[in-house]
């Protein structure tokens, strides 16, 4: 979510966290929400209830970092759909499914967030195109598995991410193996937070 809207007052740089370059801190208070963007039309600032300034500040940067982030990836995600020639939700179902490389269509719905309705659609489209296969479960003949075809993702998909997958791998060697495991630790907690509340935005009925 970008934040902004109608009327907004200009985006300002993020301020610099213990920059120690000369520049002047921000004040605490409802002033401090301005760096980040969070005045407007935000109800609460991230830093509220902070116990120091300096902890107010840090916590303001990461909510910043976090919202810009959150932001680009999904720039990112609708830049290579478009040029995969796919819908972001089809390339978000497809990277997802990608993990284990078969789902029931219920699995895919729970992971995602959408409803019986929307994941049919994504499926359908997603086979039409040759990205996925329909199967029937040899275990069970009542549920359909739905199979990733590899041979398409990796041609059409992967080549598209595979420049970005090279940056983040250059990118990790900049991190020790302690620091990674905390990054590593940090991600599986931001997924469970979204995962929460992707329940809570979308309680409508899922696919069985």
């Amino acid at each position: 979510m970008s934040g902004d809207s109608a009327g907004a007052a200009p985006e300002q740089k993020p301020a610099q966290v213990g920059s120690g370059h000369g520049g002047t801190e921000p004040k605490v208070g409802a002033s401090a929400t301005a760096p980040g963007g969070w005045d407007v039309p935000w109800a609460e600032s991230p830093a509220a209830g902070a116990s120091t300034p300096g902890r107010a500040e840090l916590e303001l940067a990461f909510a910043t970092a976090m919202r810009r982030t959150g932001s680009l990836m999904q720039l990112m995600g609708q830049a290579a759909a478009d040029r995969i020639g796919i819908n972001a939700t089809d390339l978000n179902c497809l990277n997802i499914l990608s993990f284990s490389g078969h789902m029931t269509a219920g699995e895919l719905a729970r992971a995602t967030g959408l409803t019986t309705a929307s994941i049919t659609g994504v499926i359908d489209r997603l086979e039409e195109a040759g990205y996925v296969s329909r199967e029937r479960d040899p275990h069970d003949r009542r549920r359909v598995v739905v199979t990733l075809s590899l041979d398409q993702a990796m041609r059409n998909v992967a080549s598209v991410f595979l420049p970005v997958m090279r940056d983040w791998r250059e990118l990790a060697t900049r991190y020790t193996d302690d620091e990674l495991r905390l990054i590593v630790d940090f991600y599986a907690r931001v997924e469970q937070v979204f995962r929460n509340h992707l329940v809570r935005l979308r309680p409508e009925d899922r696919a069985g």
